[in-house]
């Protein structure tokens, strides 16, 4: 098991509440704030904690266009295909991937003829065979951590 039931009770606390202090989740866990920090740093080093940046909205930056890109590549050019995609900053995601593609992007755009511009330059990249663009219409469940570790929280109790 990767965390035990007090990594899900801290994890919980940051994901509900982002801005506390460590000594403040300390204080609602009712562990040494030492303690908290060890489990802190164990998290961040096992890759559980992956950051702690905002959460940012494109929609509220300008880009409310969402569209996932699934993008075939000529055999042999996934690495620089995934490189050259890094450098188009309407890109938020991008995944290798099975099935119908090589790699799957997540794209945000200002409207739809700036999507079409983002494609475009997908299209003309080298090693970039073909696209195929489906744009999102509406947000159903929103990026999300808490069930999971949820989840995780009741499976350590057992």
């Amino acid at each position: 098991m990767p965390v035990d039931e007090l990594d899900t009770r801290i994890l919980r606390l940051l994901l509900e509440q982002p801005r506390t202090s460590v000594r403040e989740y300390a204080r609602i866990l009712g562990v040494a704030r030492g303690t908290l920090q060890a489990r802190l740093d164990r998290l961040e080093r096992d890759g559980v904690i992956t950051g702690t940046a905002p959460a940012l909205s494109p929609a509220a930056l300008g880009h409310p266009v969402l569209a996932f890109v699934h993008i075939e590549v000529t055999q042999g050019h996934l690495d620089e295909v995934g490189d050259a995609l890094a450098a188009v900053p309407e890109i938020v995601e991008a995944f290798s991937i099975t099935g119908g593609g090589d790699l799957l992007a997540r794209v945000v755009a200002r409207d739809n003829a700036h999507l079409e511009d983002v494609v475009q330059k997908l299209i003309s990249m080298p090693g970039v065979v073909r696209t195929r663009t489906e744009v999102a219409l509406r947000e159903r469940v929103s990026h999300r951590m808490l069930p999971l570790v949820e989840s995780i929280g009741r499976s350590a109790r057992r």
